[in-house]
């Protein structure tokens, strides 16, 4: 036999032991990691779930739900969802007042219209100077543009809206009218008949008075006053009386609608 046969053959596949041995570390490393892990997300939830049920049970937080579309949102008289208190229907009033006098500025500026609020609400009035022939109830043409201005300030309110027709204390008696309650009265409807055109205010809404000369708004003794007291006025009504302070109300020479300084 040939001696190179009896020679020992050196292997060279040696490694693939330290390489097996390598893989069998590294998959344990994972291994263990992962179980890190799970355990990890489990205590997670347990923690999650402690306080959540310490919330619930204090009436901290009300209890989580998942994968539940949010309720869509009511809509509330007030920030409490009770009925709005005398100062948020005052805070509304006044958002609706300064809207009316920017639309009406012209008209202000003229003295032909006024916006102003009282006990009962805001009140627009609307001069006969501007809008009616002395003695007459027809409104002039102008008349529409400015009620539709008003139309556009308060559609949707709430609010009752009464149109109360005023007059000086001048006796009338002519072919129309036999006196100042039929004329105050006709006024009223006059006005309340555009307003139901437009589309201002739903009918069930809307409300016609006739006063005649007995709230006047100024004295009657000059021809200022007079004139200030025949008017036409839209109230925009709450449902109670706003509760203002004695200090704010205008000095009103006749006390019957008193009126928050400008």
């Amino acid at each position: 036999m040939s001696p190179r046969g009896n020679r020992s053959r050196v292997s060279h596949e040696r490694w693939l032991i330290s390489y097996a041995d390598f893989i069998t570390l590294l998959f344990a490393f994972f291994v263990v990691l992962y179980a890190f892990a799970k355990a990890d997300e489990k205590r997670q939830h347990q923690v999650s779930a402690a306080i959540d049920s310490g919330f619930q049970s204090l009436s901290i937080a009300p209890p989580a739900v998942k994968n539940t579309p949010a309720a869509p949102k009511e809509s509330v008289t007030s920030s409490s969802g009770t009925n709005p208190s005398s100062a948020e229907i005052r805070a509304e009033l006044e958002s609706m007042r300064r809207d009316l006098q920017r639309r009406l500025f012209a008209q202000i500026a003229r003295k032909i219209v006024a916006v102003q609020l009282s006990r009962d609400g805001l009140v627009i009035s609307l001069r006969e100077a501007g809008f009616f022939e002395s003695g007459t109830a027809t409104p002039r043409p102008e008349t529409t543009v400015t009620l539709q201005q008003i139309a556009q300030a308060i559609r949707g309110t709430p609010y009752d809206l009464r149109v109360e027709g005023h007059t000086d204390n001048v006796p009338i008696h002519n072919s129309q009218f036999d006196s100042n309650w039929e004329l105050s009265s006709a006024r009223a409807n006059g006005i309340v008949r555009i307003l139901l055109q437009l589309h201002a205010i739903p009918a069930e809404q809307i409300s016609a008075a006739g006063y005649a000369e007995y709230h006047p708004a100024a004295s009657n003794s000059t021809p200022e006053g007079r004139a200030e007291n025949r008017r036409v006025d839209l109230v925009v009504m709450p449902h109670a009386l706003l509760d203002l302070p004695e200090t704010e109300y205008a000095r009103n020479t006749t006390g019957w609608r008193r009126l928050v300084d400008e």
